[in-house]
Protein backbone atom coordinates (compact mmCIF):
# COMPACT_ATOMS: atom_id res chain seq x y z
CA UNK A 1 0.00 0.00 0.00
CA UNK A 2 2.92 2.37 0.58
CA UNK A 3 4.21 1.67 -2.93
CA UNK A 4 0.87 2.15 -4.70
CA UNK A 5 -2.66 2.06 -3.29
CA UNK A 6 -5.88 0.93 -4.90
CA UNK A 7 -7.04 4.55 -4.77
CA UNK A 8 -4.14 5.39 -7.10
CA UNK A 9 -5.15 2.68 -9.56
CA UNK A 10 -8.68 3.73 -10.53
CA UNK A 11 -7.67 5.04 -13.96
CA UNK A 12 -8.98 2.74 -16.73
CA UNK A 13 -6.31 0.79 -18.60
CA UNK A 14 -6.66 -0.44 -22.18
CA UNK A 15 -4.24 -3.10 -23.44
CA UNK A 16 -4.08 -3.68 -27.18
CA UNK A 17 -2.66 -7.14 -27.80
CA UNK A 18 -2.90 -10.23 -25.58
CA UNK A 19 0.27 -12.01 -26.64
CA UNK A 20 3.81 -12.11 -25.29
CA UNK A 21 3.72 -8.59 -23.89
CA UNK A 22 0.00 -8.05 -23.31
CA UNK A 23 -0.85 -11.25 -21.45
CA UNK A 24 1.76 -11.02 -18.64
CA UNK A 25 1.25 -7.26 -18.40
CA UNK A 26 -2.48 -7.75 -17.88
CA UNK A 27 -1.83 -10.28 -15.11
CA UNK A 28 0.76 -8.06 -13.42
CA UNK A 29 -1.50 -4.99 -13.51
CA UNK A 30 -4.39 -6.98 -12.05
CA UNK A 31 -2.19 -8.36 -9.26
CA UNK A 32 -0.89 -4.85 -8.61
CA UNK A 33 -4.44 -3.69 -7.92
CA UNK A 34 -5.63 -2.04 -11.13
CA UNK A 35 -9.41 -2.16 -11.10
CA UNK A 36 -10.53 -1.37 -14.67
CA UNK A 37 -8.69 -3.25 -17.40
CA UNK A 38 -9.89 -3.95 -20.92
CA UNK A 39 -7.98 -5.80 -23.63
CA UNK A 40 -8.26 -6.17 -27.42
CA UNK A 41 -7.09 -9.18 -29.43
CA UNK A 42 -8.80 -11.20 -32.21
CA UNK A 43 -6.43 -14.18 -32.12
CA UNK A 44 -6.74 -17.73 -30.80
CA UNK A 45 -4.11 -19.60 -28.81
CA UNK A 46 -1.76 -21.84 -30.79
CA UNK A 47 1.07 -24.18 -29.76
CA UNK A 48 3.78 -21.62 -30.45
CA UNK A 49 2.13 -19.18 -27.99
CA UNK A 50 2.58 -21.43 -24.96
CA UNK A 51 6.34 -21.04 -24.28
CA UNK A 52 6.32 -17.22 -24.13
CA UNK A 53 2.80 -16.26 -23.06
CA UNK A 54 0.91 -17.00 -19.86
CA UNK A 55 -1.65 -19.36 -21.36
CA UNK A 56 -2.27 -22.90 -20.13
CA UNK A 57 -2.10 -26.14 -22.12
CA UNK A 58 -5.86 -26.44 -21.82
CA UNK A 59 -6.30 -23.04 -23.48
CA UNK A 60 -5.20 -24.24 -26.93
CA UNK A 61 -7.82 -23.26 -29.49
CA UNK A 62 -9.52 -20.70 -27.23
CA UNK A 63 -9.56 -17.02 -28.01
CA UNK A 64 -6.71 -15.27 -26.23
CA UNK A 65 -8.89 -12.72 -24.48
CA UNK A 66 -11.44 -15.25 -23.19
CA UNK A 67 -8.68 -17.47 -21.76
CA UNK A 68 -6.97 -14.42 -20.30
CA UNK A 69 -10.21 -13.35 -18.62
CA UNK A 70 -10.36 -16.74 -16.85
CA UNK A 71 -6.71 -16.57 -15.81
CA UNK A 72 -6.99 -13.03 -14.43
CA UNK A 73 -10.14 -13.97 -12.52
CA UNK A 74 -8.43 -17.02 -11.00
CA UNK A 75 -5.29 -15.14 -9.98
CA UNK A 76 -6.75 -11.83 -8.81
CA UNK A 77 -10.54 -11.98 -8.66
CA UNK A 78 -10.72 -9.13 -11.19
CA UNK A 79 -13.21 -9.26 -14.04
CA UNK A 80 -11.48 -7.69 -17.03
CA UNK A 81 -13.39 -6.45 -20.06
CA UNK A 82 -12.47 -8.32 -23.23
CA UNK A 83 -12.74 -7.32 -26.87
CA UNK A 84 -12.32 -10.29 -29.20
CA UNK A 85 -11.51 -8.01 -32.08
CA UNK A 86 -8.69 -6.07 -33.66
CA UNK A 87 -8.34 -2.49 -32.52
CA UNK A 88 -8.92 -0.16 -35.46
CA UNK A 89 -10.50 3.13 -34.44
CA UNK A 90 -12.78 2.19 -31.54
CA UNK A 91 -13.21 4.92 -28.96
CA UNK A 92 -10.97 4.28 -25.96
CA UNK A 93 -9.92 6.23 -22.89
CA UNK A 94 -7.54 5.92 -19.97
CA UNK A 95 -3.96 4.64 -20.00
CA UNK A 96 -3.35 2.81 -23.28
CA UNK A 97 -0.72 0.07 -23.56
CA UNK A 98 0.33 -0.97 -27.04
CA UNK A 99 1.49 -4.61 -27.08
CA UNK A 100 1.30 -5.52 -30.76
CA UNK A 101 3.67 -7.29 -33.14
CA UNK A 102 3.93 -5.00 -36.16
CA UNK A 103 4.78 -1.40 -36.86
CA UNK A 104 1.79 -1.13 -39.21
CA UNK A 105 -0.64 -1.91 -36.39
CA UNK A 106 1.34 0.30 -34.02
CA UNK A 107 0.97 3.26 -36.36
CA UNK A 108 -2.77 2.63 -36.73
CA UNK A 109 -3.14 2.66 -32.94
CA UNK A 110 -1.15 5.88 -32.73
CA UNK A 111 -3.65 7.60 -35.04
CA UNK A 112 -6.36 6.99 -32.44
CA UNK A 113 -4.14 8.05 -29.54
CA UNK A 114 -2.40 11.16 -30.83
CA UNK A 115 -3.87 14.41 -29.42
CA UNK A 116 -6.62 12.40 -27.68
CA UNK A 117 -7.46 14.23 -24.42
CA UNK A 118 -9.11 11.09 -23.01
CA UNK A 119 -5.74 9.29 -23.00
CA UNK A 120 -3.36 10.73 -20.38
CA UNK A 121 -0.59 8.16 -20.96
CA UNK A 122 0.41 5.95 -23.87
CA UNK A 123 2.87 3.11 -23.34
CA UNK A 124 4.32 1.35 -26.37
CA UNK A 125 6.29 -1.81 -25.56
CA UNK A 126 8.44 -3.50 -28.18
CA UNK A 127 10.37 -6.76 -27.95
CA UNK A 128 12.99 -8.51 -30.02
CA UNK A 129 14.70 -11.58 -28.58
CA UNK A 130 16.28 -10.45 -25.28
CA UNK A 131 15.93 -6.72 -25.88
CA UNK A 132 12.91 -4.68 -24.82
CA UNK A 133 12.12 -1.06 -25.55
CA UNK A 134 9.35 0.86 -23.79
CA UNK A 135 8.08 4.33 -24.65
CA UNK A 136 5.85 6.16 -22.17
CA UNK A 137 4.48 9.42 -23.48
CA UNK A 138 1.69 11.90 -22.96
CA UNK A 139 -0.09 11.99 -26.34
CA UNK A 140 -1.25 15.60 -25.97
CA UNK A 141 2.24 16.91 -25.21
CA UNK A 142 3.88 18.26 -28.41
CA UNK A 143 7.40 17.39 -27.21
CA UNK A 144 6.37 13.81 -26.37
CA UNK A 145 4.60 13.47 -29.72
CA UNK A 146 7.72 14.58 -31.57
CA UNK A 147 9.92 12.16 -29.61
CA UNK A 148 7.58 9.23 -30.19
CA UNK A 149 6.95 9.82 -33.89
CA UNK A 150 10.70 9.75 -34.50
CA UNK A 151 10.60 6.08 -33.39
CA UNK A 152 8.02 4.99 -35.96
CA UNK A 153 9.07 3.26 -39.15
CA UNK A 154 7.72 0.71 -41.60
CA UNK A 155 7.70 -3.05 -41.11
CA UNK A 156 10.12 -3.31 -44.04
CA UNK A 157 12.70 -1.46 -41.95
CA UNK A 158 12.21 -3.66 -38.87
CA UNK A 159 14.67 -6.41 -37.97
CA UNK A 160 13.12 -9.66 -39.15
CA UNK A 161 13.97 -12.26 -36.51
CA UNK A 162 13.02 -15.92 -37.00
CA UNK A 163 10.00 -17.04 -34.96
CA UNK A 164 12.24 -19.05 -32.64
CA UNK A 165 14.27 -15.96 -31.72
CA UNK A 166 11.56 -13.35 -31.17
CA UNK A 167 10.65 -13.94 -27.52
CA UNK A 168 11.45 -15.90 -24.39
CA UNK A 169 9.41 -16.09 -21.21
CA UNK A 170 11.77 -14.25 -18.87
CA UNK A 171 11.91 -11.30 -21.25
CA UNK A 172 8.13 -10.88 -21.33
CA UNK A 173 7.95 -10.88 -17.53
CA UNK A 174 10.69 -8.26 -17.43
CA UNK A 175 8.73 -6.06 -19.84
CA UNK A 176 5.52 -6.52 -17.85
CA UNK A 177 7.32 -5.43 -14.68
CA UNK A 178 8.74 -2.31 -16.34
CA UNK A 179 5.32 -1.36 -17.74
CA UNK A 180 3.73 -1.73 -14.30
CA UNK A 181 6.46 0.46 -12.83
CA UNK A 182 5.69 3.15 -15.41
CA UNK A 183 1.97 2.97 -14.62
CA UNK A 184 2.69 3.22 -10.91
CA UNK A 185 4.92 6.26 -11.38
CA UNK A 186 2.33 7.97 -13.56
CA UNK A 187 -0.66 7.48 -11.26
CA UNK A 188 1.38 8.69 -8.28
CA UNK A 189 2.59 11.77 -10.20
CA UNK A 190 6.20 10.61 -9.98
CA UNK A 191 8.76 11.35 -12.66
CA UNK A 192 9.02 8.55 -15.21
CA UNK A 193 11.34 7.99 -18.20
CA UNK A 194 10.02 8.50 -21.71
CA UNK A 195 12.14 5.64 -23.06
CA UNK A 196 13.62 2.49 -21.51
CA UNK A 197 15.86 0.08 -23.40
CA UNK A 198 16.77 -3.07 -21.50
CA UNK A 199 19.14 -5.67 -22.94
CA UNK A 200 19.01 -8.93 -21.01
CA UNK A 201 21.95 -10.32 -22.98
CA UNK A 202 24.33 -7.75 -21.52
CA UNK A 203 22.17 -6.75 -18.52
CA UNK A 204 22.42 -3.15 -19.62
CA UNK A 205 19.73 -0.47 -19.41
CA UNK A 206 19.42 2.89 -21.15
CA UNK A 207 16.91 5.42 -19.86
CA UNK A 208 15.79 8.66 -21.50
CA UNK A 209 13.89 11.16 -19.34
Amino acid sequence: MDLVSTDDLKTPIVIIGAGGIGSPTCLALAKMGCQRISIFDPDTIENHNLPNQIYRLGDLGKSKVSALKEIIKDFSGLEIEIKEEKYTSQQISGIVICAVDTMEVRQAIWKGVKWNPRIPLYIDARMGAEICRIYSIKPVDPDDVEIYEATLYSDDEAINLPCTARAIIYNVFTIAGLICSQVKKFVRSEKFPKEIIFDLTTLSIVVRW
